[in-house]
């Protein structure tokens, strides 16, 4: 029997596949717990159309990520903070300080999307990328000088 996930179920899919499993399986445990829905001729040509939906929109999300990291690639954002005679800063530049910097440069990128090699607590140059999934990935440099 054919039938449509509302809901991930281990070892059978996730949610809005179309699997087929035993007459038995789906109208004893999946349709009573409301995991899957009968796959009818109806049913079948809505799910196809929220793929299809679905997979429009990924691609124009994926579009504008790219855009933006094509922006931001190979920018530099500078820091002017107090640092000790060793070159030691009082404190660290961490992702949010970055993803703040960026945002007044017009650029809304989340900390999050933001990896850094190592945490910034010297004076000098750093690479981080911004990573936005699916294998987007943007390099920036991070400048950090003395106030």
């Amino acid at each position: 029997m054919k039938v449509i996930l509302q809901k991930d179920v281990k070892d059978v899919g996730k949610v809005g596949d179309l699997v087929n499993v035993s007459e038995g399986f789906a109208r004893n445990f999946l349709f009573p717990r409301k995991l899957a829905s009968e796959a009818t001729e109806k049913r079948v040509k809505e799910w196809e159309h929220l793929k299809r939906v679905a997979e429009a929109k990924k691609k124009k999300a994926i579009a504008e990520r790219q855009a933006l990291l094509n922006k931001v690639s190979g920018l530099t954002v500078t820091f002017k903070l107090a640092a000790g005679d060793s070159d030691k800063l009082f404190g660290t530049v961490t992702t949010t300080d970055i993803s703040k910097e960026l945002s007044k440069a017009g650029h809304s990128i989340d900390r999050r999307d933001i990896h850094l090699d190592e945490p910034i607590k010297l004076l000098g140059q750093y690479k981080a990328f911004v990573r936005m999934g699916d294998g987007l990935e943007a390099k920036i440099m991070i400048n950090v000088e003395r106030a």
